[in-house]
């Protein structure tokens, strides 16, 4: 019986990391499907960014309660998580508490870990209250509607329901060593569960055992789960925050990049040598300015569409949002995740290839409006816990309508004209800018 239950949980295990290491592949290929950037520079910059904003949480505390909770979320799954080695090892070869010969140090890692769990539990029912009790604005707008809305509330469940299992199985495990029952000897620290084992007493010690072992098959089947579970959610930014980070762009915010296929436009215009009627290299495509779909877009953008966590920190600090237009820069990191993860199981159907389905990232799920209304002024990027930048995705939106479709608003179009045909956005002539001295 007791090589059964090894070899179920080897099973088990197995099944559970195939299924990741399925997922994580899928996600590097979809991610690969965006145009090359070169982020490999200042590689002692993007570890210090690395360290203090995902590591470090420092762009979390200028909203002190939300970061203050979830700074009780994180380091208490990264450190439980330790526990994890234990149970693998215990799961593998039928052992019982294998680390315990750590002695004191063992007695410290348990109660730390209980004191954790319960932080979390306590941390993630502020969480469900804030979403659907208060309903704080940020974290019940359109976007969320749908799975959005159950896929949060889903992570909350799961994070508790695992530190439950977690302390259930040590509070089980404190009464039969209290008991002195079969293996159970007195090890470890429980500062929390030892005020939950009096709920077993009075219970046959075999049934206490009983529910020993079911929380703790509980608990490694729901890690597993949850870790699966983690690719079709937003709280897949516990994984992909610290790329993220690190492949950030560094540059000030309010530098935008040159695309290279309009240098190279500008590069021939004032080379006198350049033959502009020369034919183009055989089988080579015609840039594309700007992007309309998710592929013409870099794979950090794409990487920022499924880092992104939904808490709508960038739409609550947006001007537009704010003012009634339609922006919201989290629906545009949504809508790009989604449209990605519909080209995703586009080529899955066709084998490996994309087949044009008549769809675009532009129009499709993103409305010419909604790019529009942005004022450009990096507030969301600012404000983004993890670095993403919605705007990058809007500006290069944007000027594959300008360039691409001629589609700019009519003022727009009007200041360009103005700026070609007098060197300024005003509708005068240069000769005539000194006329205003004259009026008095």
């Amino acid at each position: 019986m007791q090589y059964l239950s090894n070899v179920l949980f080897l099973i088990l295990l197995i099944v559970g990391f195939a299924f990741f290491i399925k997922n994580v592949k899928k996600l590097i290929r979809n991610i690969k499907l965006g145009q090359q950037v070169n982020r490999t520079d200042r590689p002692a910059d993007r570890l210090k960014n690395m360290a203090m904003v995902a590591l470090g949480q420092s762009k979390m505390v200028k909203r002190p309660i939300a970061a203050i909770l979830h700074i009780f979320v994180y380091v208490g799954f990264v450190v439980i998580n330790i526990e994890m080695i234990e149970i693998i090892i215990d799961g593998l070869f039928g052992t019982h508490r294998v680390l315990s010969f750590l002695g004191g140090f063992y007695d410290i890692l348990i109660g730390t870990f209980e004191i954790l769990a319960f932080l979390v539990i306590f941390a993630v029912v502020v969480f469900w209250i804030r979403r659907n009790v208060i309903k704080l604005k940020r974290l019940n707008q359109k976007e969320l509607d749908g799975f959005p809305k159950k896929d949060a509330n889903t992570i909350i469940y799961f994070e508790t329901v695992l530190m439950c299992f977690f302390l259930l199985m040590n509070a089980a495990d404190f009464y039969l060593q209290n008991l002195g029952y079969t293996h159970y000897t007195t090890v470890g620290s429980f500062p929390v569960s030892q005020y939950i084992a009096p709920i077993f007493n009075g219970m046959n010690p075999a049934a206490v055992a009983l529910v020993e072992r079911a929380a703790w098959w509980g608990h490694i089947i729901g890690v597993l789960a949850f870790m699966n579970y983690l690719y079709f959610s937003k709280h897949l930014h516990i994984i992909l925050a610290f790329p993220n980070t690190y492949f950030a762009n560094l540059n000030p915010l309010g530098e935008f990049d040159n695309l290279a296929s309009v240098t190279q436009e500008v590069k021939l215009m004032m080379d006198p040598n350049a033959d502009p009627f020369a034919a183009p290299a055989e089988n080579a495509t015609p840039a594309k300015f700007g992007a309309s779909d998710v592929q013409d877009l870099n794979w950090v953008q794409l990487l920022n569409a499924y880092s992104c966590t939904e808490c709508g920190r960038c739409t609550s600090s947006c001007p537009a949002n704010q003012t009634g237009k339609k922006l919201s820069p989290r629906k545009i990191m949504m809508d790009t995740r989604d449209r990605l993860e519909e080209v995703s199981k586009n080529i899955d159907t066709n084998k490996g290839v994309f087949v044009d389905d008549g769809k675009s990232l532009l129009n499709d799920y993103i409305t010419t409006e909604e790019l529009w209304a942005c004022t450009s002024c990096n507030a969301c990027v600012e404000e983004c816990p993890i670095n993403i930048s919605p705007l990058s995705i809007i500006m290069d939106m944007r000027r594959y309508l300008v360039m691409e479709q001629s589609a700019a608003p009519k003022e727009l179009n009007a200041m360009m004209t103005n700026i070609e045909n007098n060197g300024a956005p005003w509708q005068y002539n240069q000769m005539d800018r000194l006329n205003w001295k004259d009026e008095n």
